[in-house]
């Protein structure tokens, strides 16, 4: 269903992120926002290339951000709240897939 590349590439960038996010403290909401971000602009990138993110794998990428995060420590809801998101629009500030 989805080419070799493409696999490595989606690999790459969420275990870039995950290595970001353990290395940062669950309450520096800066830098856990920066990997987020990162992150997904990163999949924007591979996905603008493949074309091969649909309403499906957006929805398993979206939980496995938060998963990620809450793994780490942080307090997924309490993050996005004060940003004034619910936990599953944690991408949605630079998603374009």
């Amino acid at each position: 269903m989805w080419p070799p590349v493409f696999i490595e590439e989606v690999d790459a960038v969420l275990d870039a992120y995950q290595h970001e996010v353990g290395r940062q403290s669950p309450s520096d909401d800066g830098a856990i926002w920066n990997a987020v971000e990162r992150a997904v602009r990163a999949l924007n990138a591979v996905d603008l290339e493949h074309a091969r993110i649909e309403t499906g794998e957006r929805e398993e990428l979206a939980e496995y951000f938060g998963a990620v995060l809450t793994a780490a420590g942080v307090d997924l809801g309490t993050l996005t709240a004060r940003r004034g998101l619910h936990p599953l629009e944690l991408t949605d500030p630079w998603r374009d897939w």
